[in-house]
């Protein structure tokens, strides 16, 4: 983890955020990893237990774990995902006061779906845009613009 890192929590409940996009590897440690995920051509969103805004898959990456590896546990958790091609797209970088996290930013292309783990998530959804109400609305509309330019709708 990098130092004065941002917590997720921290991140969602604040109204200024500034977001950084950057190449692929640019920093030597990451605190997180999103994964923006497609399946049957729709963008694939989910929501956590007792809240209402939707988000990517993603989270922490766990001690041990390379972002590779934590992107390919977050999306099995939080979208049941079983059969799938992933593939790193950029880094980003979150700030907040003087506080940092920074992230790995994947695409899964998603070909089958088994039953959602009873984990955090409450619900999937698929949309052609991101959803009205989200978590962490300072962040993955700018992550979402480049994700993109690389991927568009099919």
């Amino acid at each position: 983890m990098t130092d004065k890192t941002t917590t997720a929590a921290q991140i969602e409940n604040q109204e200024y955020c500034i977001v950084h996009v950057d190449d692929f590897n640019t920093f030597k440690t990451y605190d997180f990893v999103v994964i923006f995920a497609r399946y049957e051509n729709k963008w694939l969103f989910c929501r956590a237990k007792g809240r209402d805004g939707y988000e990517t898959a993603g989270g922490h990456i766990e001690q041990g774990e390379t972002p590779l590896q934590a992107a390919r546990r977050e999306l099995y958790e939080e979208t049941g995902a079983v059969g799938y091609d992933i593939s790193p797209l950029f880094d980003y970088s979150a700030k907040i006061h003087n506080q940092y996290s920074t992230g790995q930013v994947y695409f899964a292309r998603i070909s089958e779906l088994g039953v959602l783990p009873a984990f955090e998530m409450e619900e999937v959804r698929l949309l052609d845009r991101l959803p009205e109400k989200m978590r962490f609305p300072q962040i993955l509309p700018v992550l979402f613009e480049r994700v993109k330019a690389v991927y568009p709708a099919d």
